[in-house]
């Protein structure tokens, strides 16, 4: 079964950059045809696998996670994981790899002015494209870039599409996809920016990982989500509260937990019906033991996948 996905993503992936450029020529800011509600589609639950606390096995956290509920898991690459444990963990549970996430994008990002440090991100991130597809993942999560008072907006908008240029053949030929994640990054602030970053490529090989809780800050998860449509690949799922940002502090914003924060889920699930998105959605919040990981899976399925909409 994960080899037919595989197959099929690398053949959706292979489309030539014309076939690209005509099928793009609605604009990003036009609502997309709402298909009728379908609310038997049920999106697929996954987790980052730093969530996962203990000193278990692979297998054993495989299946923590089988028992769990969840559907998938995120891997970080490049790492020390034993890729081959893996893979039987995969077999022995059903439990998949839907993607990885690129665990040298901050440290050492394609936007550096340093030539030195963008050739140390492209080894990580071909790394992670290359363990993604050992694992049959579909996507590798990117933070493409980041702006700062040293780093201006314009190079880092050239700079990390170049270095990313380059490494889009080998993601078509390992059937992969780049995933661009919103994150605190000073970047891609705007939807339709964020569009227009990505259809430049004219590749099917890059697309959107959407963090909904990143948005709030700044924004509203179901206006981004109709406006990246289709680009969308996968989902983040956390929490945010403006009042405790405004009382407590920026980064306590993130201190709620699912269901429990500002975002509009009803809003959010009715965004998602209208592009279409049946895909995955991973938790990054705090982790812990099993019954931790229990407690946010049923959160996550109660504001993605209610029994019935109000």
């Amino acid at each position: 079964m994960d080899v037919d996905r595989r197959d099929f993503l690398r053949a959706g992936i292979g489309v030539t950059a014309a076939a690209m450029a005509g099928a793009r020529l609605a604009s990003a800011q036009q609502t997309p045809q709402a298909p009728a509600p379908d609310l038997s589609r049920r999106i697929k639950l996954s987790l980052k696998w730093g969530m996962i606390s203990g000193k278990a096995s692979v297998l054993e956290k495989f299946q923590m996670l089988k028992r769990s509920g969840y559907d998938a898991v995120e891997l970080d690459a490049p790492s020390n994981l034993n890729l081959e444990e893996v893979n039987e963990a995969v077999r022995q549970t059903g439990i998949v790899v839907d993607g990885v996430v690129d665990s040298v994008h901050w440290s050492q990002p394609l936007s550096s002015p340093d030539a030195a440090v963008r050739a140390q991100g492209m080894t990580g991130l071909r790394t992670a494209l290359r363990d993604c597809a050992r694992v049959k993942g579909t996507t590798v999560l990117l933070v493409p870039a980041v702006v700062n008072a040293g780093m201006t907006y314009a190079d880092a908008y050239k700079r990390s599409q170049d270095e990313i240029r380059r490494v889009l053949e080998q993601a078509q030929e390992l059937g992969v996809r780049i995933a661009i994640e919103n994150v605190w990054n000073n970047f891609l602030l705007s939807p339709l920016e964020a569009v227009r970053y990505i259809d430049e490529f004219a590749s099917d090989a890059i697309g959107w990982h959407f963090d909904i809780g990143n948005i709030v800050n700044y924004g509203w998860p179901e206006q981004w989500i109709r406006i990246l449509g289709k680009r969308i690949l996968k989902l983040d799922v956390k929490e945010f509260s403006r009042k405790k940002r405004d009382d407590l502090g920026l980064w306590k914003g993130f201190d709620c937990e699912i269901g429990e924060g500002d975002i509009d889920w009803k809003a959010v699930r009715a965004a998602l019906q209208e592009i279409g998105y049946s895909g995955y959605a991973a938790a990054e919040v705090g982790g812990g033991d099993e019954q931790r990981l229990k407690d946010v899976r049923e959160r996550m399925d109660r504001v993605l996948n209610p029994a019935k909409e109000d």
